[in-house]
């Protein structure tokens, strides 16, 4: 089913994905939206979306997860996003996003703003790949997170069942500040 996707046609803006087939072109409507960072704590999601339910948790093969934009931003440290990066993987859980909500994220998540865009992911799940999109950040990687926001990621990654490797791994990351106190 998933096939004749790998030579779609992605409109990194929109929702639609256009695969064209001999018979016409087919239309999938992306409702999944892959969390990565701190959105994977799904209290926090239900706070933003309220109408999108956590269905299931994946792995975006091929990804790396890593920080951006200390400097553009002017914040204490810098922000999660993700690369295109072969030999790695990030942990996401996914979110059935009504549209009512999409809006809103879309806010929550700096895309109107400029700072994220949209992209569409291929996310590996036990069910079988599914297509979801991200946030990633829209400018260029480095910077290092609060030692407060790392350890929101990792409590955001635990709640959401991330194996307990991928979560110790997230706290030994280093950070801009000492404790998460700060």
């Amino acid at each position: 089913m998933l096939g004749p996707l790998r030579s779609a046609v992605v409109s990194p803006a929109a929702r639609v994905i256009f695969s064209p087939t001999p018979q016409g072109a087919i239309v999938i409507v992306v409702r999944l939206y892959a969390a990565y960072g701190s959105n994977l704590d799904p209290a926090r999601m239900r706070a933003y979306c309220p109408h999108s339910p956590m269905i299931g948790t994946g792995w975006l093969e091929g990804w790396r997860l890593t920080f951006a934009g200390e400097e553009m931003l002017g914040w204490e440290g810098a922000v999660t996003t993700i690369v295109e990066s072969p030999d790695d993987r990030v942990f996401v859980a996914l979110y059935d996003v009504h549209p009512r909500d999409e809006a809103q994220l879309d806010e929550v998540e700096g895309v109107t703003a400029g700072t994220y865009r949209k992209l569409h992911v291929r996310v590996a799940t036990l069910d079988g790949d599914v297509t979801a999109w991200v946030y990633v950040f829209d400018g260029y990687e480095g910077g290092l997170p609060t030692a407060w926001y790392l350890s929101e990621i990792a409590n955001a990654a635990e709640k959401a069942g991330a194996p307990k490797d991928y979560v110790d791994a997230l706290r030994a990351r280093p950070t801009r500040t000492a404790t998460p106190d700060l």
